[in-house]
């Protein structure tokens, strides 16, 4: 398996579609005024009255996204688990 496909070294690789630099960044989730980094989280998403989506239990990673300076293509890795 490459660095790409473990989640690293996306930014010294380049772009898999026009071959321009990518850099590294996050998508924000957003509530209400906070944002954070958004999350993978494993199963089905199951609604909760409470907290919009039940999670607990459940193993989640931050997401790191890497985009393209050419074409904007984005690419996102689900990298560090949260504990």
């Amino acid at each position: 398996m490459d660095d790409i496909a473990r989640g690293g070294g996306s930014a010294d690789r380049g772009c898999p579609k026009c071959r321009a630099a990518m850099e590294e960044g996050f998508i924000a989730d957003h509530m209400d005024s906070i944002k954070m980094q958004s999350e993978w989280v494993t199963g089905a998403p199951e609604p909760s009255f409470w907290t919009g989506l039940k999670i607990k239990g459940k193993r989640r990673y931050r997401v790191v996204t890497y985009r393209c300076t050419g074409c904007g293509y984005l690419e996102s890795y689900a990298e560090d688990l949260v504990t």
